[in-house]
């Protein structure tokens, strides 16, 4: 082998460890031994979390809070005596005008559940869900509100939850990261997600989310380079974990038990990732189901390609969907982007279903904080601004009991009333189906012991849970 070669398969090898390895360290490999936690703390009713995050705040008014009060006071003035002194994000100092729902409402499955128009394919489903309908969170923004629903902290560079279930309960996928992340968009204004959304914070860094790509390769240097062989990568990778398990019996540096298992679990990718993402061995009715279609970078897709990864012991998938930005035609607005995720979001649920994996699987679906009920904007389709007091997500499957509404806004849907759950409530529960105790789930740092809910009370929402 010549000197350009050697250059070129040293590069490559230390690449792949940097383009996979060192983000894909949540799984298996680390589940005994790293956290030194003894969990789960009791029986568990879901094994994994798919989380389908609504990204841009999706209007609670026009998908699952039917307000007939508030479509009474269309046009007319918002009562001074709800909105003085609140926080208010664009419409600050403006004149709050009552905007009434722009879709229609109906009851759907035998619970009879209310449900915007724009879902019809989720409302097959509807006894499948627990809606909340009186969410609540902290920050108005899109950035720190999404931090916030992924830390339960407006600092940023804490860990996010996808890292705390990893980092608490390890994976069960030998050959693919613990924690995955997908992002799709379309619909609407589309707000940009940082990956500081999924990092691990104070954790260690394998515990990260790993962003794979809708499009091109899922991976980065997923692919050996022209010329070598999977067999003569193999040789590489075993010739310098070899030298680094020599070394690590000299200085016993856990940095280096990191190295040895990013180059093993880079190794391990090259083979899984490409299967994953080849769709050739779905039937073509689950691909209609889905309405997928490989690296086509739908939500549709990703749904799909979630299922796959739940298979596979994946403990944690976070799927993004950015175009839920609607401060002008929210009437529009939120059918166009529904659109593109109601089909995928039922085919997920169904799936699940019919493979006997949702009862296990908790699937979760909405955004960051939902839209005033003043509106914004003039003309014949005005929009709705950013609204943290009462918002709505529902969650299905894990230790859920479906076909239930759980809490309730005021009449015109600005101030969770009844039953009010704060994302850190939300948080306790996601953890109590996974079989933590949020209370005695830590870890160390800055000499405190931290923890996903944070030190103010935090409770788990016991009344949805089957």
């Amino acid at each position: 082998m010549n000197l350009f070669d050697q250059i070129n398969r040293r590069t490559f090898l230390n690449q792949s460890a940097v383009g996979i390895g060192s983000l894909a360290l949540g799984s298996r490999l680390w589940a005994d031994s790293a956290s030194g936690l003894k969990l789960p703390h009791h029986t568990p009713k879901a094994k994994r979390v798919i989380f389908l995050c609504m990204a841009g705040g999706p209007s609670h008014l026009e998908t699952f809070d039917y307000k007939p009060e508030l479509a009474k006071m269309d046009g007319k003035p918002m009562p001074k005596s709800i909105t003085e002194g609140q926080p208010i994000a664009q419409l600050q100092g403006k004149e709050l005008k009552c905007l009434g729902p722009q879709r229609e409402f109906k009851k759907y499955g035998q619970s009879g559940q209310m449900m915007a128009d724009v879902f019809p394919e989720i409302g097959k489903h509807a006894d499948d869900l627990a809606i909340i309908n009186s969410m609540v969170t902290e920050q108005i923004n899109h950035d720190p509100a999404h931090t916030f629903m992924n830390t339960g902290t407006q600092i940023s560079g804490r860990p996010c939850m996808g890292s705390w279930v990893t980092y608490g309960l390890g994976s069960d996928a030998e050959d693919l990261p613990g924690f995955v992340v997908l992002t799709s968009v379309g619909g609407g204004q589309s707000q940009p997600i940082a990956a500081r959304q999924w990092h691990s914070g104070f954790l260690p860094s394998r515990y990260q989310g790993v962003q794979f790509h809708s499009t091109g390769d899922p991976v980065l240097y997923v692919g050996n380079p022209k010329g070598v062989s999977r067999d003569d990568q193999k040789e590489v990778v075993d010739a310098v974990n070899s030298l680094n398990r020599l070394r690590n019996d000299q200085v016993a540096d856990p940095e280096i038990t990191t190295r040895i298992a990013q180059y093993e679990l880079a190794f391990k990718m090259q083979a899984s990732v490409p299967e994953l993402v080849d769709f050739k061995d779905e039937p073509q009715h689950i691909l209609d189901l889905y309405g997928a279609k490989k690296g086509d970078g739908s939500f549709a897709s990703n749904c799909l390609l979630a299922r796959r990864m739940a298979e596979r012991g994946v403990r944690f998938i976070h799927l993004y969907h950015r175009g839920w930005d609607h401060h002008g035609g929210v009437r529009t607005g939120v059918e166009n982007t529904a659109k593109l995720v109601d089909r995928g979001a039922a085919a997920l649920l169904e799936d699940l279903k019919q493979r006997d994996m949702l009862k296990d699987t908790l699937v979760i679906f909405g955004g960051e904080f939902g839209r005033t009920p003043m509106s914004q904007g003039g003309g014949k389709n005005p929009g709705r601004d950013h609204h943290i007091k009462g918002f709505s997500l529902w969650m299905a499957g894990g230790g859920i009991k479906g076909g239930q509404t759980y809490g309730a806004t005021d009449d015109l849907g600005y101030n969770a009333v009844e039953n009010v759950v704060h994302v850190r409530d939300f948080h306790a529960t996601m953890l109590h189906l996974l079989g933590i105790d949020h209370e005695r789930f830590t870890a160390k740092f800055q000499g405190l012991d931290m923890r996903l809910t944070g030190v103010e009370p935090a409770h788990v929402v016991k009344e949805i849970l089957a």
